[in-house]
């Protein structure tokens, strides 16, 4: 027996189509680029290799820090830094003791693992260290902040940035500011949020070599 195939009519294979498309998962929406993270959104990440610091090496009974941010001018002098480990006095010059605490100012080389500063090298009496000049991060040329600006950001510092923190003033335009640690994170974040000239994100402990 002949059999015949019957065309089937335009109409009815659009609406195949169509039904077909309808079931079909639907294309991913192009998905927007990142916004650039805010400072205080992000964190540093860890000092590939050695650091170095410049401050008060404090001990009162739970061991050494190394204090780079404030200190209060007391006798025995006041702060809270950094843990240090491996640290010892044994040799060690510039050391004052009162009341069972010792303390003095130095240049400390160590490794930083986000908590702690074991120490690699002997410590540097910080009134025989002799630094190289530090590149100066604005060229030279004053920043674009206004002074209600750069006041304002300051003001929200503290909460962004946390222990991290330790001061900031203004000056031609530019707000800077000390942090304990920076791989140029925060500076990048700086940026993208203010403008690359406006905030100077300096960071205390810095990479040797």
């Amino acid at each position: 027996m002949n059999r015949r195939i019957v065309a089937a009519p335009a109409a009815l294979l659009l609406a195949a189509g169509l039904a077909l498309s309808g079931c079909a998962s639907p294309s991913p929406a192009a998905s927007s680029p990142d916004e650039t993270p805010r400072l205080g959104e992000v964190s540093p990440g860890l000092p590939d290799g050695p650091v170095m610091g410049q401050g008060t090496v404090l001990e009162v009974e739970d061991g050494a820090e190394l204090c780079l941010g404030p200190v209060a001018e007391s006798a025995p002098p006041q702060c809270s830094g950094i843990p240090l480990v491996d640290w010892t006095w044994d040799g060690v010059e510039g050391v004052e003791e009162t009341g069972g605490v010792r303390w003095g100012s130095f240049v400390v080389q160590g490794t930083y693992d986000g908590k702690t500063l074991t120490v690699t090298q002997p410590p540097i009496m910080l009134a025989l260290y002799d630094p190289m000049p530090l590149e100066d991060p604005t060229g030279g040329e004053p920043g674009a902040g206004t002074e209600a600006d750069l006041l304002r950001i300051q003001e929200e510092l503290p909460d962004r940035l946390g222990d991290a923190y330790f001061a900031s003033y203004p000056q031609d335009g530019w707000l800077f500011v000390d942090v304990l640690w920076d791989d140029g994170t925060w500076q990048d974040a700086a940026n993208g949020e203010y403008g690359s000239d406006t905030v100077i994100i300096r960071s205390t402990l810095r990479e040797v070599g």
